[in-house]
């Protein structure tokens, strides 16, 4: 059966609307800061906070196969108003550290009923070409991820409230736009019970365990790339003074640049096969992360930019393709729990990796630091080369 050519835009679109929760914070961090009176070591609090939600969200429903029990559609807008409801909760006027921190944490823990969630409603209808359409979905949180970069462009026409509101809005038109007119796709086999052991279970199977890996590696070297790309624009900058760069924009476009590669890798795994695909991206990455110092000793400005584009594309371009991987091995019944706890321990990666990277920035200014993110993908890169025909 052919999935309606509607399914897939609307599902972009939702996704696109409700992980813009994700990242409302961080748009108007400062306006956060100066209004509630914090300390500047509250930023990487309430950065971490929607990490951790997220991470702790994913547990939970991965523990209780929340996707596979219940229909993925309506715990997508069940979590979507939720979501919301707790991002709406930072605006309050009464607001301390504690209370934000509790807003922030919830709003990540109800992502965990979108992100993951809305890679299952793909694969339910797109039983073939789902990279493609992961492809696409990826690209549209990508593009959102960019987003409060270019919100630093725009916050001066707009009050940080309205912003919060606005995000809000978005998330819940998005939930009711899937619960609407997505309808549970034609190849969900739904869980009947709570399958606890399929939370240990799914990594007995040599081609997820794989895939997974492949994935984990790649989570070591993406979160923190994107969270270093206005630093690293700045290390330019000061190793070469004469250099001026509009930082808010470059990183928009360093990082949004990610979700045409998302939505390229997919249409190319149609053609080479989606393991091949995602082996050169993530071997393209880490290329780049070994290089990396050598490109901020060059004088081209020009070639700097160039390099973190291409870097911004290679470094996101295998997600999409190893949440098809991850999908397509593990049992239908249990496939949005198998999506879920993979983002789950994927995201507990890049918080080890943003913390480490950070704190060798402490120890020293040598820019020899980024190589360190070749790390995951060189781990990644062993995973995928196994010997394992089913995956490919």
């Amino acid at each position: 059966m052919k999935p309606s050519y509607r399914i897939l835009p609307v599902i972009v679109l939702s996704q696109f609307c409700c992980t813009s929760l994700w990242f409302a914070g961080n748009g108007v961090m400062g306006d956060l800061v100066s209004t509630f009176g914090l300390n500047e070591s509250a930023v990487g609090h309430l950065t971490s906070a929607v990490q951790f939600g997220f991470i702790a969200g994913t547990l939970v429903f991965a523990i209780l196969s929340i996707a596979d029990r219940f229909s993925p559609s309506k715990v997508f807008f069940s979590c979507a108003l939720l979501g919301a409801l707790f991002n709406l909760g930072v605006v309050w006027e009464d607001n301390g550290l504690a209370s934000l921190l509790s807003f922030r944490f919830f709003t990540g823990f109800f992502l965990a009923g979108i992100y993951p969630v809305g890679m299952k409603i793909a694969a339910d209808y797109y039983e073939k070409g789902l990279g493609k359409s992961l492809g696409y979905l990826v690209g549209a949180l990508v593009v959102g991820t960019a987003f409060p970069h270019l919100l630093k462009e725009m916050t001066h026409t707009l009050s940080w409230k309205t912003v919060l509101v606005a995000t809000s809005i978005l998330a819940v038109f998005g939930g009711t736009l899937m619960v609407i007119l997505v309808p549970n796709g034609p190849f969900r086999k739904p869980g009947q019970k709570i399958y606890l052991s399929a939370f240990l279970k799914v990594f007995q199977n040599r081609s997820f365990r794989s895939a997974a890996f492949g994935y984990f590696g790649h989570c070591w070297e993406l979160y923190t790339f994107w969270a270093f790309v206005p630093i690293m624009l700045q290390t330019y900058g000061a190793i070469h003074p004469a250099t001026t760069f509009n930082i808010p924009l470059l990183s928009f476009l360093i990082i949004a640049v990610g979700g045409l590669a998302c939505v390229l890798g997919g249409y190319l795994a149609q053609v080479f096969g989606t393991k091949k695909v995602a082996f050169m991206a993530l071997l393209l990455s880490c290329i780049c992360c070994l290089i990396s110092p050598l490109l901020f000793v060059q004088g081209s400005e020009v070639v700097f930019v160039a390099f973190l584009l291409f870097w911004g594309m290679v470094v996101i371009a295998d997600s999409p393709l190893f949440s098809t991987l991850v999908a397509q091995s593990a049992l239908p019944e249990i496939k949005g729990t198998a999506l879920t706890i993979v983002n789950s321990i994927g995201f507990a990666i890049t918080i080890a990796s943003i913390l480490l990277l950070n704190e060798m920035r402490i120890w020293t200014s040598s820019n020899m630091v980024y190589m360190m993110l070749a790390v995951g993908p060189i781990l990644g890169l062993i995973a995928l080369s196994s010997k394992n025909k089913a995956i490919l």
